[in-house]
This record gives structure tokens, C-alpha cells and sequence, in this order.
């Protein structure tokens, strides 16, 4: 059930928390090879669904918005109580003494935590793997990854073990698992959502839903939204109900499809005639929809410098334990480690400049869409993609129309939108102004409500 339904359901006592938690708990345990989770509290969910339980029975009780809804967390965010292991054995044993902003407002708001999601080491791959806890599989096709590195939060979302899952993004990683596993994603505008205690990419790191629908992830933003003073780069509360923004039309918003941005090498035909046939849903809605190239300059050296940088920041301690980190990570690291001072200033500078262009874009275009990912979900075992409709490509084409948007700080989301062939999800990027993250989920919802998918189920839930 979406967690709307299931919010209500309880409410009105036709539904137990208890009975919620239990079957999200059998489900887990039933389907061991997707191996989303690394970390599952079964008798601390347990626990609060029989307090949400006996709150139910109290006259008068003040009920939060998602009061017994269960959600799930990346290991990348910090759960008081509960391991977070950054998806490295240097971290097998850390055990925070507090919540994340986020997850602290979804309990208060009465949701039950249920676990801990796989990601790659500090999330620093588009796929879902580690030394601690193995990979995740793709739900739609166990030989196919979820992507990442939210990738055990997608696979969750996708498999029913639970209905809210909180995600990270730094160059993407909430937005292709979305895209990979059928589901809804939205990275919020950069502060939207606090971020403590801030990892080494703090500049690129966003933190948002991951849902079934578009309203399961409306709520989660009203709850999690706003200022943190831990985290001196948090917005300022916007003054907006995300759930009654879903409402009302897109006439007469001007909107771009774009399937290069100037810089995509090579998209797979599948992907591009499914967004493509997407997009034009749009002109339905009464938007001004143009095909277009804005030509950009590729931004991924600039991203590249400072996301791995970050990432060697917080690993070069460890440099000496070098079995114990990923083998394409420690390549990476090596390098960033070697980097001149004047490099990591430099990408900054180059990242302040590449920003006009998309400034001066978006003067022009209220939306932007593109293909999510420029292929396919890869097969366990690949990193990345290294050609894409028989054509070879750079390390950055498959995350292409991700990247660039956590350099601009600016909300995305990612809505399926098809099927590959294979029976593998495909998914619409929309991307809006700075700050503008209400339209993106009106827009994401109207699309929703033409093109619906959350009654799609994996082929694997039936077995």
C-alpha cells in the first residue's frame, strides 16, 4: 500500500501497526536475494508499533501524519541506537548516539523505522555494492543492479519492505535507482532537507524520498523540510504544503525535452523513445513543449574533482588498511589524494561558472526533462556503463543527466516513465528552478495521473 492509504487506514482502525510492521518484517525475510537491507530492527520496530498501537486507543491522542507508516533509511544517514556504517568496515561498529534531522521529524511524525539500507562505500559509485554486506539486486531482475548508491532504498521501495525510504544524491543516486526500480524520486532543492552531520561531498549531497507515489513523497517532504541549526546550509522553511501543491494545473508552463544537454554522448533507443513519448504528455497538460540542445559544456571533470575529493577526505586516514576498501574506490581515492590544493579551488570555480549556464536556461524554461539514466539498468558485476547502444563511452555517460543538477543545487525528480524490452524500468527526469520544488512534484504528479505506475509489480513478488 502507498503510505497515504496506509496513514489512513490506521487512522480510522482498519488497519493495525503491528499488522503493517509485521508484514513489511515477513516480507524482508521472504525475499533474502534482494538483500536491500544491511541493517533490520525487528523488535525495535515491533516496539513502536505497539506504542502506535495503544496511542490509537487514547482519546483525544494527537496522531502525527504518518503515524505507524514504516520507512527505511540509507546507511549513509545516522539513526540513534541503530549502526550506520557508511557501507565500510571501518565503520562495521558505529553506533551514533542521535538521529539525522530527517529521520528524527519522521518519528516524530509517528512513522516506524524499520532498518538500514545497503549503499556502495559513501556512495560513491551508481551501483550497490560493499565489503560489509554484498550486493543488492534489482527487484525487476535479480541479475540486473538497483543502481545507487540509494540503491538498497530503491529495491526496498520497489519490493514492498516498507513504503518511505529516505536516499542520498551526489551526482544522482537518488534519481537512478528510481528510474532503475519503477519507482518515484525526488532530490530536493539543496538545503531543502537538513543534512548532519555533513559528509565529505556536503556541497553535492542532497537527502529525499524515495516513494511509491508522488503524494507518499508530498508527505515526507512536509514532514522533513525545513531549517536545522546543525546545518548552516538548511533552507529556510518555505511556507509550503507539499501535499496541496500536488493540485492544480501546468498551463501555460514553458517546458524542455532534452536527450544530450550538449555533453550525453549516446542514449540507448529504448530509453529515448520512452521518454521521448513521455515528454510529449506534456503538451496534453497544456505546457509549451519544445524539443532541444542547449549545447552546455560537460560540467564532470568540475563534479568529478569534487566528489571523489570528498570521498579520498574522508578515507585517507584509512589509506594503510587498503584491503578493506573497495578495489575501484581505492583507484579513485589514490588519485584524489594526489590532487594539488589548487585543483579542488578550481572545480569550485569552474562549478560557480558552469551555473550560468543553466541560470540563463532556466530564465527561458519553467521544466526541463530529459531520460533519467541513458541506459538501461546494468548487470550485476558492472560498475558502469562502458558502451551503450554498441557505441563505447565515457565513464560519465550513463549518470549524464544526473550530475549536473547537484552542482546547481536545483529539485529533480525521477518518474517511470516504460519498459525496456526486458521488462526493465525507465525513467523521466523533471528538473525545475532553484527552490521551485513544488512544481516539480505538481508536475510529477500530473504525469502520475496519466501515466500511472504504482500498480506495476515486479515479476519477483509473485513467486
Amino acid at each position: 500500500m502507498p503510505a497515504s492509504e496506509l496513514a489512513r487506514a490506521i487512522r480510522k482502525k482498519k488497519l493495525s501497526p503491528v499488522e503493517a510492521v509485521d508484514a513489511i518484517l515477513a516480507r524482508i525475510e521472504a525475499l533474502p536475494q534482494v538483500n536491500a537491507y544491511c541493517t533490520v530492527d525487528a523488535d525495535g520496530a515491533r516496539r513502536a508499533a505497539r506504542a502506535a498501537e495503544r496511542a490509537l486507543l487514547k482519546r483525544g491522542a494527537r496522531l502525527g501524519p504518518l503515524h505507524g507508516v514504516p520507512f527505511s533509511v540509507k546507511d549513509l544517514v545516522i539513526t540513534k541506537g541503530m549502526r550506520t556504517t557508511f557501507g565500510t568496515p571501518f565503520y562495521r561498529d558505529n553506533v551514533p548516539d542521535e538521529d539525522a534531522p530527517s529521520v528524527a521529524r519522521l518519528k516524530a511524525a509517528g512513522a516506524i523505522l524499520i532498518g538500514k539500507t545497503n549503499t556502495p562505500t559513501f556512495g560513491w559509485i551508481g551501483v550497490t555494492d560493499n565489503l560489509l554486506f554484498g550486493l543488492t539486486r534489482n527487484p525487476w531482475g535479480l541479475d540486473h543492479t538497483p543502481g545507487g548508491s540509494s540503491g538498497g532504498a530503491g529495491a526496498a521501495v520497489a519490493a514492498g519492505l516498507a513504503p518511505l525510504a529516505i536516499g542520498t544524491d551526489g551526482g544522482g543516486s537518488i534519481r537512478k535507482p528510481a528510474a532503475w526500480c519503477g519507482i518515484f524520486g525526488l532530490k530536493p532543492s539543496h538545503g531543502r532537507i537538513p543534512v548532519y552531520p555533513h559528509a565529505g561531498v556536503w556541497s553535492l549531497s542532497h537527502l529525499g524520498p524515495m516513494t511509491r507515489t508522488v503524494l507518499d513523497a508530498a508527505l515526507m517532504l512536509n514532514v522533513c523540510a525545513g531549517p536545522d541549526e546543525r546545518d548552516q546550509f538548511s533552507l529556510p522553511a518555505a511556507g509550503v504544503d507539499y501535499v496541496r501543491a500536488l493540485k492544480g494545473g501546468l498551463k501555460p508552463l514553458r517546458v524542455a525535452y532534452s536527450d544530450t544537454l550538449g555533453f550525453a554522448p549516446v542514449v540507448d533507443p529504448e530509453v529515448r523513445e520512452a521518454t521521448a513519448k513521455a515528454a510529449r504528455a506534456f503538451r496534453d497538460f497544456g505546457c509549451r513543449l519544445e524539443h532541444v540542445d542547449p549545447q552546455w559544456p560537460s560540467p564532470y571533470d568540475c563534479w568529478r574533482t569534487t566528489f571523489y575529493g570528498g570521498i579520498a577526505a574522508r578515507l585517507a586516514p584509512y589509506r594503510d588498511r587498503r584491503g578493506e576498501i573497495d578495489p575501484g574506490l581505492l583507484t579513485i581515492v589514490e588519485e584524489a589524494l594526489a590532487y594539488p590544493a589548487t585543483k579542488y579551488v578550481q572545480a569550485w570555480i569552474d562549478r560557480l561558472a558552469w551555473w550560468q549556464h543553466a541560470r540563463a536556461f532556466f530564465e527561458k524554461w519553467d521544466l526541463l526533462l530529459t531520460p533519467t539514466v541513458a541506459c538501461p539498468p546494468l548487470r550485476v558485476g558492472e560498475l558502469y556503463a562502458t558502451e551503450i547502444d554498441g557505441v563505447p563511452v565515457p565513464r560519465d555517460a550513463g549518470s549524464a543527466f544526473t550530475f549536473a543538477f547537484n552542482m546547481t543545487g536545483q529539485p529533480a525528480a525521477s518518474v517511470p516513465c516504460g519498459f525496456t524490452k526486458a521488462g526493465l524500468p525507465i525513467g523521466l527526469q523533471i528538473v525545475g528552478r532553484r527552490f521551485d520544488d513544488a512544481t516539480v512534484l505538481r508536475a510529477s504528479a500530473a504525469f502520475e495521473a496519466v501515466r500511472p505506475w504504482a500498480h506495476h509489480r515486479p515479476p519477483l513478488l509473485g513467486s
